[in-house]
């Protein structure tokens, strides 16, 4: 089930049309309160969360939701196109976000995406352990805390262990804002993860991930 949380009905009313007709069951809210009520209810395999929701804004209900511990993907709906607003939902744990005005074809594209995420429950390569519904990661045992670019980063190459992931594939799904989505962010992302699962003293050929100059990244399985 797709709940929709979105109180302006000229929105909220095709995109509910436009849901079932793809075969997804839509259930329907137009204020905080009540979306973070039903998906702490259960049921919901997606939560498409509108930014500027009354009584409680999405940010607060996203917040909540990944405070109690609730997995689902969340796939925010806003209005503001600044880059800090974007980086502030990403940053109170939403998985994705969409624009206002959007493209249908774009949205439903980005749902697909995120309910299949969901269906892989673990990865599991090298020491590295993925729990993709909890957002929990063990390195031989021992969780270590990323921040939510870097676990999409870590899925993005473990889905792919053992293959060469180019550096436009890599951006083009985790980072979806052209302001962001630079080399240098790339970079500095995988610097920052390599710390994260021991590889920062390691000899590049014994590093999780390794780097293809002048292509991408691989995770290595061994």
């Amino acid at each position: 089930m797709v709940l929709l949380a979105e109180d302006d009905k000229a929105i909220a009313e095709p995109l509910c049309r436009a849901l079932q007709r793809e075969g997804y069951v839509v259930r329907v809210v137009g204020d905080g309160p009540s979306a973070l009520g039903a998906t702490r209810a259960g049921g919901a395999d997606l939560l498409v969360l509108d930014l500027g929701l009354p009584e409680m804004d999405g940010l607060e209900v996203c917040r909540r939701l990944r405070s109690d511990g609730v997995g689902i993907p969340v796939l925010m709906l806003t209005a503001r196109t600044d880059e800090v607003d974007f980086v502030v939902g990403l940053d109170a744990g939403a998985d994705d976000y969409v624009a206002k005005p959007f493209r249908l074809a774009e949205l439903l594209a980005r749902i697909r995406a995120l309910l299949r995420r969901r269906a892989v429950k673990t990865i599991e390569a090298n020491g590295v352990r993925m729990d993709l519904a909890a957002r929990r990661v063990q390195v031989n045992g021992s969780e270590v805390q990323l921040a939510n670019k870097e676990f999409e980063l870590l899925r993005v190459l473990m889905q792919h262990a053992g293959e060469v992931v180019t550096r436009d594939a890599i951006l083009d799904e985790v980072w979806n804002g052209p302001e962001s989505r630079t080399s240098k962010t790339l970079d500095m992302h995988v610097s920052w993860l390599r710390r994260k699962l021991c590889d920062t003293n390691a000899k590049p050929a014994d590093q999780r991930i390794a780097t293809v100059r002048g292509v991408g990244f691989r995770f290595n399985i061994d």
